[in-house]
């Protein structure tokens, strides 16, 4: 049976995507609002209240508003934003990092999307905390890269409109980043991790790093203990992959790079093996966005989780 599928906030980055990675899909019927009925409240409220499933690509108060305006109890709604990824009341969208997650997903009438930056932090380290392969009460390091369509239409006109001049832009330097209590929460941590975050030249594409000294952390001294673990955990995901190789001599973010629903981690030790690099590397308009909205919907529909991914 066809599911109607509305995406409130269509217009922006992460809703264009979401709407291509269904288009031709027979499974899904998507429902439209002009321009002009876009900005009606009635036309909204009326929208989010037909739809079978409502993807919600907006700020974090629209969000909220937009779950308000549901007066039924059938809609089932994926928020994008960061409103509800902390509430205990929403189930979590990233099907891989911990067992049981993505029955979790199927069942539940509200998910809450990941952010980007804790897609590639959780997949890496979640797992290893879980485990007991890295202590829950460390003061975690995270150093990220993103490509700059992930800070929307204002960040994209920075880097790409006329005179911009931007190569690289840190940010995040009050130490109060959002995505902060997303990462401690589902990580498991005692002590909040220390977040640096950067964007580059790029329109696309993610990096983000974790670096440990493990010859000074209590529980494994071993990489290749690590990467066997991370190994397991993802064991016949296609979404996942962890590379087998002990250290690429380089890892890229493209201009060119293609739309890509992915994440690849990298388990990198030292000569003497007491230092090791976490690191990962994914879209994020991809799983860090779009692709995982897709994937959870796919989830929560009864589908193939892959079904209109790019991977």
């Amino acid at each position: 049976m066809t599911k109607s599928v509305f995406i409130d906030g269509a217009v922006g980055t992460t809703g264009l995507e979401i709407a291509d990675r269904l288009s031709g899909r027979s499974e899904f019927e998507q429902i439209i609002l002009t321009e002009e009925k876009r900005k009606d409240a009635a036309a909204r409220r009326e929208a989010l209240n037909e739809a079978d499933f409502v993807i919600l690509c907006l700020p974090d108060d629209a969000a909220k508003e937009a779950v308000a305006m549901i007066a039924n109890d059938r809609t089932r709604v994926i928020d994008a934003s960061t409103a509800h990824r902390v509430d205990p009341h929403w189930a979590y969208g990233f099907p891989e990092f911990k067992k049981g997650q993505h029955e979790r997903i199927a069942a539940a009438r509200f998910v809450s999307n990941p952010g980007c930056y804790p897609t590639g932090f959780l997949g890496l380290v979640a797992p290893l905390v879980a485990a007991g392969l890295i202590p829950s009460d460390w003061p975690y390091t995270v150093n990220a890269v993103s490509g700059y369509s992930g800070g929307g239409k204002a960040l994209i006109e920075r880097f790409e409109g006329e005179g911009a001049d931007i190569g690289f832009r840190t940010y995040g330097l009050d130490l109060s980043h959002k995505h902060v209590p997303e990462m401690q929460l589902h990580a498991g941590l005692s002590l909040a991790p220390i977040f640096s975050p950067a964007v580059v030249k790029a329109f696309r594409g993610m990096m983000v790093e974790v670096p440990l000294p493990i010859s000074v952390m209590p529980g494994s001294d071993s990489p290749d203990e690590m990467r066997g673990l991370l190994m397991e955990h993802y064991a016949g995901s296609p979404v996942v992959k962890v590379h087998a190789e002990m250290a690429p001599s380089e890892l890229l973010i493209l201009n060119s790079q293609e739309p890509s629903d992915r994440l690849d981690l990298y388990v990198m030790g030292s000569p003497k093996g007491d230092q090791v690099r976490l690191m990962a590397m994914l879209d994020n308009l991809g799983k860090g966005a779009s692709g995982a909205a897709v994937q959870n919907l796919n989830i929560m529909a009864g589908l193939d989780e892959v079904s209109g991914l790019r991977l």
